[in-house]
């Protein structure tokens, strides 16, 4: 029996459900019981029936799992898919920022660990950003990790006071102005479709902004012949087998989150044979997290 087929046997036995992200490799998507962004697999997790989750992400994706379905059993089959930019803050950094402004609404994006959506607000989601801070009372929102993603609301939001923290996505920070460019020079037909998480002077060159899921049905309903992707090249490997008549290209070349790569079909079939560890929280961070995702699915 080869490893797929050792899944779904597995998987049937386990009453378990495959969730991956976009990002995930094909192969691992192939496997998937549902794939979808950040967003959708929140909420896929908070409804899922089945007694085990197998998040196919990072690690933040499998804590939120986790929190918003805590009597099941979640694993995260590369263990070590941790997320750099949640790894840029702490806690500690947001208790700071809550000191230095008192009227503030913290608005944490789900790129984060659960210690630190636990002294959040609300979360938000690449495509529910602008709509999360505009729900908000609060004239000062300080918006926590991805100083990209904040930069572009600010932009849409003006009559709120947005507070930026420093962090990034290193993946999509990497693409400057000038592969923009190149890109538009090279294929001067094709639109460009960007994610949000990109540098506020690459999305000046985007015909299109929005979340992977908002490219992805972008591209799908576009009578555009040639598009240039501006977000990992997941995205673009699945778009060229979707739309074979179509010529996609990527922003920038080699455009990879290693993170997301590390998972394998051998460690899904790992985590359904039991001998992976579950991922576990402190009730604290499950309480003050559970919160902050809440709020953000419900709006």
């Amino acid at each position: 029996m080869d490893v797929k087929e050792h899944i779904k046997k597995l998987k049937a036995e386990r009453n378990a459900v495959i969730l991956a992200h976009y990002y995930q490799s094909l192969e691992v998507q192939d496997v998937a019981d549902q794939v979808g962004d950040s967003y959708a697999l929140a909420k896929m997790a908070q409804s899922a029936r089945q007694e085990v989750i197998v998040l196919c992400g990072v690690r933040f994706m499998a804590e939120s799992a986790k929190i918003l379905n805590p009597d099941k059993t979640v694993y995260l089959p590369a263990s070590a898919a941790g997320c750099p930019m949640a790894d840029m803050i702490e806690p500690d950094d947001v208790i700071k920022l809550r000191e230095q402004y008192p009227d503030a609404a913290v608005v944490c994006y789900v790129n984060s660990s659960a210690a630190v959506k636990a002294v959040s607000d609300i979360c938000c989601t690449s495509s529910s950003a602008e709509r999360i801070v505009r729900s908000l009372p609060q004239r000062q929102v300080i918006f926590v990790p991805d100083q990209n993603l904040g930069s572009y609301v600010a932009k849409l939001v003006p009559d709120k006071e947005i507070i930026l923290f420093p962090g990034y996505c290193p993946t999509h920070h990497r693409i400057a102005a000038a592969d923009a460019e190149t890109a538009r020079n090279e294929h001067p037909n094709a639109k460009i479709l960007a994610h949000p998480e990109c540098r506020e002077e690459v999305l000046e060159y985007a015909d299109y902004i929005g979340s992977t899921a908002g490219i992805l049905e972008q591209a799908c309903n576009s009578k555009e012949k040639e598009l240039i992707i501006g977000t990992e090249m997941g995205i673009v490997e699945i778009l060229q087998r979707k739309l074979p008549d179509k010529r996609i290209y990527s922003l920038k070349s080699a455009l990879i989150c290693p993170n997301m790569k590390k998972t394998k079909l051998e460690h899904i079939e790992r985590c359904l044979e039991g001998k992976a560890d579950p991922v576990e929280l402190t009730a604290e961070e499950m309480e003050g997290a559970r919160l902050s995702l809440e709020r953000m699915v419900s709006v």
